[in-house]
This record gives C-alpha cells, structure tokens and sequence, in this order.
C-alpha cells in the first residue's frame, strides 16, 4: 500500500468511528435503546395525538421514563402504550397515567399521577385509571360552536 492509501483507509475508519460513536449517544439520548436499570409498564389510552415512540414519561415535571412502543388493540380498538420507568421509582397500583401537554405550543408527554395505594405496581403491570390526549382543534370547535349557538339562542329570544 503506498502512503496515499493508508491516509485515505485511516480517515475513512476515523470517520466510521465518529459515526458509530454518535450513533450510540443519539440512542442514550432519545431513550430509544434498551435501558437496564428500567421496568417496563403497559396503559390503553381513548387517544394518543401528539405521542409517539420516545416521549417523555415524567412524575412530577421530572423525566423518569419513555414511551418504547405504541399499537392499537384490534378487540378493544384502544391505542396501547408501553413505557419503562427508572428503578427505583415504585408507582402505587392505583396511579392514573395521562397525556398532558407542554403549553398551547407545546409538545404532549405522558404524565404519572400517584396514587394512595400500600400496593406498587409490579414490571409488566398495566395502570387502569388512563385518560387520553385532549384535541386542542376539537376545544377550539366546541368553543367556536357553543358561542355561535349561542349567539343564535340570544338573537332569536330578542326577536321573539
């Protein structure tokens, strides 16, 4: 090999292993990897717009998991979702998991609210109490259609 091909082979390893190394910080990063010092946890939500694979689960505003897969139940047609959560946080068996959002602009997360039970929730465990995301296009027409209906209600007791 001359000296311009061992240049060109050692560049183009570096530059394989700069890749390979950004490859695994984007997946620790995301929590998209399999993490070892996690529980994973089932819910079925009505509706889960504005969620996807990687979203934040948190307890509090604090981060303490991520959603890793999301199907729907052809029997019950309720969107499932599987999270893990970090050990060492133990959840009652009766703690409500719901889709909140960040702000009117912001992105949706799932958010645990603790329950009061003695009992914790064992891994693979499913939380029962779930409410779903809540369309902000469907507030707004309800909003929009309640005035206008309204409105109308009033006109015509004026006329009358």
């Amino acid at each position: 090999m001359s000296g311009e091909n061992l240049t060109e082979v050692a560049v183009g390893g570096g530059v394989l292993a700069v890749a390979a190394a950004f490859l695994i910080y984007a997946v620790q990063a995301t929590g998209l990897g399999p993490q070892a010092d996690s529980y994973e946890l089932r819910a079925a939500f009505r509706s889960v717009e504005g969620v996807r694979v990687g979203t934040d689960v948190r307890l509090g505003g604090v981060k303490i998991g991520a959603i890793t897969r999301l199907d729907l139940n052809p029997q019950t047609f309720m969107a499932e979702a599987r999270f893990t959560i970090r050990d060492g946080i133990e959840l009652p068996d009766d703690s409500t998991a719901l889709i909140s959002s960040e702000g009117l602009l912001g992105g949706n997360f799932l958010e645990i609210m603790p329950g009061g039970s003695p009992f914790n929730l064992e891994p693979g465990a499913e939380i029962e109490d779930t409410q779903g995301s809540v369309s902000l296009t469907g507030l707004l027409m309800k909003f929009v259609g309640g005035s206008a209906e309204d409105a109308l209600k009033d006109g015509a007791g004026a006329a009358e």
